[in-house]
């Protein structure tokens, strides 16, 4: 590569890394003179590359939005933090379209000099997820950056949704913001025909437009703590009402706020006789048989009060260990 030319491209990685750039500093780090600075910013611009003039006494160059993507200049570091985080969010299903991910990967992966790929491959070789990788639907590009713009200036959008029974309907709605949960895009808000908050996948909305108009979002909690509240208060086959002694913590590394609506549930006579404080847990679950072992792996005192069949299943299970214990004995 000629001097100049990459002169020119360190003057792109410049402008690139934000702000306004005087031709005095432009021209130190590139070691030229200001009307050789003034050349290169006209290099650009012959390259489409949105480059504009400031004026005054803190004037200088700056870089603009443009009408396409300029050459992206990225340091080692940077280009191998784009990369876990395009190879992260495909994992965990994070992402809009996946061909974009991938190809989007590979040309970051095409240019990176030798030594950073070995780096990137090593870590890809060391790295482990927990979770396994699952077939998730991605959203749509342009609902989310539409769902997003609506958030924003709070206006109401319309909707195309198909519900989990495959029922397609179209609806208006305030949306109070978008959350990412267990590898899926959801946006929450008021829908506006019936008044009341709903959470709605991305993944299932195939079109979305704004309206004209404008709401007021509500006080109180935020989306995430919305969405999650309506999942721990869904409806589902089964109601379960549970009294468990232990902290908010403890429940909560096995009942999460998804799954589980707390509250206190203190009377005065098990205050008096244990000290402790005893919390009502509340969930909604389409299956019971996953629940006795995360009240035994909670490894405190319970006392569930509904339904009668998690009771059967908790003594159950509590026989099934007692009679492998003592087979092990034995």
């Amino acid at each position: 590569m000629s001097r100049p030319t990459g002169r020119v491209l360190t003057l792109l990685e410049l402008l690139q890394s934000g702000g306004t750039r005087t031709v005095a500093e432009l021209a130190e780090r590139l070691g030229v003179e200001g009307r050789t600075v003034r050349r290169y910013v006209g290099h650009l611009l012959d390259l489409d590359v949105p480059v504009e003039s400031v004026r005054g006494r803190y004037g200088g160059y700056r870089l603009a939005p443009g009408y396409r993507l300029p050459p992206l200049m990225l340091s080692d570091d940077e280009a191998l933090a784009v990369l876990l985080g395009l190879i992260a969010g495909r994992r965990t299903g994070l992402t809009t379209e996946l061909t974009a991910s991938e190809t989007a990967s590979a040309k970051i992966r095409r240019v990176l000099p030798r030594h950073t790929a070995g780096r990137l491959d090593a870590l890809l070789e060391s790295l482990a997820f927990t979770d396994r990788p699952g077939d998730l639907d991605t959203p749509d590009a342009a609902v989310l950056l539409t769902l997003a713009d609506a958030v924003r200036h709070r206006r109401p959008v319309s909707i195309r949704y198909t519900d989990r029974a495959g029922q397609g309907s179209e609806r208006t709605l305030h949306a109070y913001g978008i959350v990412a949960h267990s590898g899926r895009w959801y946006v929450t808000g008021q829908d506006a025909r019936i008044g009341e908050d709903r959470t709605f996948r991305l993944d299932r909305i195939t079109d979305a437009r704004a309206l004209p108009g404008s709401f007021e979002a509500p006080a109180g909690p935020d989306p995430a703590q919305r969405m999650l509240s309506g999942f721990a208060t869904a409806e589902y086959r089964h109601e379960v009402t549970l009294r468990i002694q232990g902290t908010v913590d403890q429940i909560r590394a096995h009942l999460p706020a998804g799954v589980a609506h707390l509250e206190e549930h203190e009377p005065a006579a098990d205050q008096d006789r244990t000290g402790e404080r005893w919390l009502r847990v509340e969930l909604r679950v389409e299956r019971l048989d996953w629940l006795p072992a995360v009240l035994a792996s909670l490894d405190r005192p319970f006392v569930i009060e509904r339904p009668n069949e998690l009771r059967d299943l908790v003594v159950a299970l509590a026989e099934r260990l007692a009679s492998r214990a003592r087979a092990h004995h034995a």
